[in-house]
């Protein structure tokens, strides 16, 4: 087996893109054989070199991962050209000297009948010897690609049987005027070339592939098999925009996504998996992927799905795996130097607070509290404590209770907060509650032992000190 992924530089790798390119790669890694890269660039007006890097980095980081490539289509070029020269002289492509405005003319009265041009039902290609002396006059000139007269059909294993009539068909351009060579026979003579045996693209490609599969029985080359993958739709089930998730794959991992979640999320986009499976490690889906089980129907992409799985990920995953890709968003709330000696208390904090993030966004803004000498608080927050007149003399004497502990584990913690309660009269929580707000500047998060013990001794201290300092100065009278 041997598969491609052939993107155009002429813009970003998006979703769509990407889910083609991990088709490719699970149908390989399932079956066996190479998996080749290949930028199709031969609309060299619209193709950008930095387009073709940034495909490969978003492939890369995403963890899609190629045999052979990237190809440039356009190294082929000349060999593009025997091709075409190939089929005229072998009848089955011929010149074309009708002027873009003889075309433009033939199309606006095949609209009139209501009827779409088909080029043989409006000009009789000249004879042979009419081009050859044409041609050598200095005219200018197309080629077109003779299709046969029959209906084309193929077997696509995401569709079934496709049949297109002889009537739907008609000739097209191969070569230019000026001696470039056109997607339709450059992607079918690289096809040919790198031996593709399996062609996986969007079902926005169905309307060339009866072109391609007349361009591959003219040059006597074997049928690849073809899969061709429904739309991808946004929540509103239309196409996706870039407000439901048409931008490019690496402003998701600038959105604190995993390669790994967005990977898992655009695998079930048209492939079940069976048993209502979501999470699936790459080596499961590489062992569960077959063709059958892809859908003919449009997929929907839910962001809000995509952070679900992101949020699994984030807490399944381990430090090591998860630390590379958190370092940049730790950067941008001022973690970024945080020293060596700072590396244990940074980890734990991550550690504990993981399981409640969405993306590694919100992880970093948890963890921020941990390394800030003082934190801000919200007075409306902070309403109910406000009102509490003897709850920073509580916490002051909680400060001593947690200064005097000889091992600060969250036993030991909890023992103390418990202790205190119970001394001045009042449960628990009235000190669980403000002591979180005082370590967190929120009202909810992990257990307060933990996040206390992760703190550390001495940062809890301070924060507590400073709530109590806070509540002082902003009591509200009852």
């Amino acid at each position: 087996m041997r598969v491609r992924f052939a993107p155009s530089p002429t813009g970003y790798l998006h979703v769509g893109g990407a889910r083609t390119a991990i088709y490719n790669e699970l149908l390989r890694k399932s079956l066996g054989g190479e998996f080749i890269l290949r930028i199709e660039d031969t609309d060299q007006q619209r193709s950008d070199a930095a387009m073709i890097e940034q495909i490969c980095n978003g492939l890369s980081w995403l963890g899609v991962h190629w045999d052979e490539g990237p190809f440039l289509q356009s190294q082929g070029v000349e060999r593009h050209r025997q091709t075409a020269a190939a089929l005229l002289q072998d009848g089955k492509a011929y010149r074309c000297f009708r002027t873009p405005e003889e075309l433009d003319e033939a199309r606006q009265d095949a609209q009139k009948r209501g009827e779409t041009l088909r080029y043989r039902d409006y000009f009789e290609p000249a004879t042979k010897e009419e081009q050859e002396r044409r041609a050598a006059a200095g005219e200018s000139f197309a080629v077109r690609f003779r299709m046969p007269d029959s209906e084309i059909r193929f077997s696509d294993f995401v569709r079934g049987d496709v049949v297109f009539p002889a009537e739907a068909l008609d000739d097209f351009i191969i070569l230019r005027s000026d001696g470039s060579p056109t997607y339709h026979l450059s992607v079918v003579c690289d096809d040919v070339e790198m031996r593709i045996t399996h062609v996986i693209r969007g079902d926005d490609h169905l309307s060339n592939t009866p072109k391609h599969v007349g361009l591959f029985q003219a040059l006597g080359a074997p049928l690849p098999v073809f899969g061709h993958l429904p739309l991808i739709l946004g929540p509103d089930k239309k196409r996706l925009s870039k407000r439901t998730g048409a931008t490019s794959i690496e402003e998701f991992r600038d959105l604190g996504f995993l390669p790994e979640a967005l990977y898992n999320a655009l695998a079930l986009l048209g492939w079940s998996p069976g048993e209502d499976r979501e999470l699936m490690t790459r080596q499961e889906m590489e062992e569960l992927f077959t063709v059958e089980r892809i859908n003919a129907g449009a997929s929907v992409f839910d962001r809000d799905k995509l952070s679900w799985i992101n949020a699994q990920y984030l807490s399944g995953s381990s430090l090591d795996q998860l630390m590379p890709h958190l370092e940049p968003f730790l950067a941008e709330v001022g973690l970024g130097d945080l020293g060596d000696d700072q590396t244990g208390r940074l980890e734990r904090a991550v550690d504990l607070h993981r399981t409640r993030a969405r993306t590694l966004g919100d992880l970093a803004q948890m963890v921020v509290p941990y390394f800030r000498p003082s934190l801000d608080y919200d007075l409306d927050l902070c309403t109910k404590f406000r009102k509490q007149s003897q709850l920073p003399q509580q916490l002051g004497a909680l400060v001593e209770g947690f200064r005097n502990l000889e091992s600060f584990t969250a036993e030991t913690v909890e023992q103390a907060l418990r202790s205190l309660a119970e001394e001045v009269g009042v449960k628990a929580g009235a000190l669980i509650h403000p002591t979180r707000m005082a370590l967190s500047s929120a009202k909810a998060g992990p257990s307060l032992f933990d996040l206390v013990v992760a703190m550390g001794q001495e940062a809890s201290l301070r924060h507590l000190e400073n709530f109590a300092a806070f509540l002082r100065q902003n009591p509200i009278e009852e």
